[in-house]
């Protein structure tokens, strides 16, 4: 068992003899069904992807319940494509890994296609400009971070690709969304035909964050008199062009070296992760947790699969809302970000080591729910008590996991307004709760600040994750010195008072004196930050 690509279709019992899991329908003719009348096309082609939409269309293909495939677009990276999908056919081994150690292997064939998007390669707009044409397309997916629908400098013009892209109109673009509103002016142009445009990337309101880039362009081509008004007015009528929101959750972390050993010892050659030049760090394989959510608004004005069928769950958008703060503001994220910079400051590499130790478990559970479930968005189709019992009981424990805090500290002052503002306010707003009552949410504020130091619990330089503030609040910390929590002053409160940052002015909340002193605890010098913690979970 070496040749890992279509071939092995033909010779199934040697990889089904290892666990492998093969798909059992026809995937040339597969193939060429969805060539000819596309359904899917889907833009971003990393681990996510691979991981859990691929699998969800496998998931209905293995089932009968859908006949055609989806197309994959890469326009950020295409390297991605030459790297893992070419090589192979389309195909890739995806790994579940279960918190036992048990691991379950798959090669899903829902991937018909792959299309690299670049300047050098002008036949890949070419042949998606095709593909949405097609009137049986009908859905346009995305999941390519929150980085890829930004349009604007800091300074509020337009980035230089997205200016040029303003300037040139349809068929001469270079931006991802520049891309996106090219497809869909092709559709226009062919009768108005109708389509779901659905961001699946892990952000809140994405959907209307998607809309508003698309229209953005659109609403430029159109002053400049490079398309017609009868475009604009068709990308804001839902009822042909809709972008339904979404909520997206699974852990897809970097290739395992486990996972890699078990795929070398099995015999399978050319499996090794590769980087590529833009730092994509990525394998023929793909490794995941078991547990995904998907929570889609239903609204598909072109149809869509039977995706209920295989585990996707629909609702309206008030719906979708309720979801997506059930898992940020209140039971996974607020947790992984404390972990993130607890662990950076204690020294752990991983989050599921961070989980084997109590005063680390512990402050996740009270975060979980002592303060957050309180105040938790309930969506009605998913029961967050059951959903923060998985997060803390079997996800984060995981340790087949390789998620590191390093990773999910990255641009942490992004983050926290969602993770923490948005709980703190509800306590603010509340009738019956205050916000100066809370303890694990400032305490994990007060690490945030400690961390940006860069010296960790030890007392020794610490590397801090990228963050695009991170000069800005270096600047502001500057006079406080380690371990000397006299030098802290009122050199705070430009952090703790600015709304970005928190949402709320949190001196205003009764958060902003207790934060100062969680703070000025953990600066008394080595081993502060662990005895802080110990305090506050023992009071």
């Amino acid at each position: 068992m070496h040749s890992f690509d279509s071939d092995l279709f033909q010779n199934r019992d040697p990889w089904e003899a290892k666990g492998f899991i093969v798909p059992s329908y026809d995937r040339d003719a597969l193939i060429r069904r969805t060539g000819a009348d596309p359904l899917w096309l889907h833009f971003g082609a990393g681990n996510i992807f691979r991981a859990f939409i691929a699998r969800i269309q496998d998931d209905l293909l293995e089932k009968g319940l859908a006949d055609r495939g989806i197309i994959v677009a890469e326009t950020y990276d295409p390297e991605i494509i030459d790297a893992v999908y070419t090589p192979f056919d389309n195909l890739f081994i995806s790994a579940d890994l279960s918190p036992d150690g048990d691991v379950r292997f798959r090669i899903p064939g829902s991937v018909t296609e792959s299309v690299p998007v670049d300047a050098e390669r002008p036949g890949g707009l070419m042949r998606l400009r095709e593909i949405a044409a097609r009137p049986s397309l009908s859905i346009i997916s995305l999941t390519v971070t929150e980085k890829g629908y930004t349009l604007w400098a800091g300074d509020g013009s337009p980035l230089p690709d997205v200016a040029r892209d303003m300037a040139a109109g349809p068929g001469s673009v270079q931006h991802l969304i520049g891309i996106l509103c090219t497809l869909l002016f092709e559709r226009y142009e062919k009768g108005g035909r109708p389509i779901a445009v659905v961001s699946m990337d892990n952000m809140r309101h994405n959907g209307l964050i998607l809309r508003d880039s698309v229209t953005a362009i659109a609403r430029s081509w159109v002053e400049s008199g490079l398309t017609d008004p009868g475009f604009l007015d068709y990308l804001t009528d839902e009822s042909r062009v809709s972008f339904p929101w979404s909520m997206i959750d699974k852990i897809t972390p970097r290739p395992s070296d486990e996972v890699f050993s078990l795929l070398t010892d099995f015999g399978i050659d050319g499996m090794a992760p590769v980087i590529t030049g833009r730092g994509t760090y990525i394998a023929p394989f793909v490794n995941a947790e078991i547990p995904g959510y998907l929570v889609l608004e239903d609204s598909f004005p072109n149809g869509r699969p039977p995706l209920h069928a295989v585990g996707v769950y629909f609702g309206d958008r008030e719906t979708v809302e309720r979801a997506e703060r059930m898992k940020v503001c209140s039971c996974l994220n607020p947790l992984h970000t404390a972990l993130a910079v607890f662990g950076c400051l204690l020294g752990f590499t991983r989050i599921s080591d961070e989980m084997k130790d109590p005063l680390l478990a512990g402050l996740v559970r009270r975060i979980g729910y002592s303060e957050g479930l309180p105040v938790v968005s309930d969506p009605g189709i998913l029961r967050p008590e059951e959903f923060l019992r998985e997060v803390i009981e079997e996800r984060l424990p995981n340790p087949h996991i390789p998620d590191a805090p390093q990773r999910i500290a990255t641009d942490t002052s992004q983050k926290i307004p969602i993770r923490f503002g948005e709980t703190i306010l509800a306590y603010v707003r509340s009738d019956t709760r205050n916000a100066s009552d809370l303890i694990f949410i400032p305490l994990t504020i007060a690490a945030w600040i400690r961390y940006l130091l860069g010296i960790d619990d030890s007392g020794l330089p610490m590397e801090r994750s990228a963050d695009p503030r991170l000069p800005r609040l270096t600047e502001l910390l500057r006079d406080i010195e380690f371990p000397r929590p006299e030098s802290v002053g009122n050199r705070l409160r430009p952090i703790l008072s600015d709304p970005s940052l928190f949402i709320i002015d949190l001196y205003e909340c009764g958060l902003g004196e207790k934060i100062e002193n969680m703070f000025s605890e953990m600066l008394h010098g080595p081993g502060a930050v662990r005895a802080v913690l110990e305090k506050y979970l023992k009071s």
